[in-house]
């Protein structure tokens, strides 16, 4: 039966966003690029970073739920197999849609959906440390991806700003993005430190 790792999902999230401010460098420092050039590579940026993000998250559910079946039943209260394949737990998860979350909060009420209180993933997810990072890649990449005047009224409060002209111009400007990647990538590294696989 196939496994899933924590430690391999948060390894590849590393890799990813390694990779991510590798490509968002590139584009700022080529001669030819322009200011919105660059906007424009931020505003991917955010967006491919919750993107990943989220598999990270989705992988970790899984993993726990394909691993230990059992806290699970307890957690519910319903009796599930002892053993589980990978696609049952994904399906238990995201159902016939997709994983999605609404920042910090909306993070922890989903992750409580599947795992205990006290549990390590949930704990490890639940620290303050993260949750400016959280808030912030929910909302910046719902205005980047979206544009609307929700998506937008929500990137301010998130930032803490009256005006913003798009997601892309906040996060390239004095290292935000990078700061929100580094902060992630402690929590990919938590995560991988605190799980038993």
């Amino acid at each position: 039966m196939r496994t899933k790792s924590v430690r391999l999902a948060a390894n590849r999230f590393s890799e990813n966003t390694g990779n991510l401010l590798q490509f968002v460098s590139r584009l700022e420092s080529a001669r030819s690029t322009t200011d919105t050039d660059v906007t424009w590579a931020y505003e991917y940026g955010i967006i491919r970073l919750y993107r990943d993000f989220e598999d990270l998250m989705l992988n970790c559910l899984i993993a726990t739920l394909n691993t230990n079946p059992v806290a699970f039943s307890e957690h519910k209260g319903i009796g599930f197999p002892r053993k589980m394949n990978v696609e049952v737990c994904e399906y238990l998860i995201s159902g016939e849609g997709y994983f999605d979350f609404r920042g910090r909060s909306g993070l922890i009420r989903e992750v409580r959906k599947y795992v205990p209180e006290g549990h390590w993933l949930l704990e490890t997810v639940k620290e303050n440390r993260y949750h400016q990072s959280l808030d912030r890649l929910s909302a910046l990449r719902n205005f980047a991806a979206h544009d609307s005047p929700a998506s937008k009224r929500a990137a301010l409060k998130a930032v803490g700003l009256a005006k913003m002209s798009s997601a892309g111009s906040w996060l390239k400007r004095q290292n935000r993005f990078v700061h929100i990647v580094d902060r992630l990538q402690e929590l990919a590294e938590a995560l991988h430190n605190a799980a038993p696989h």
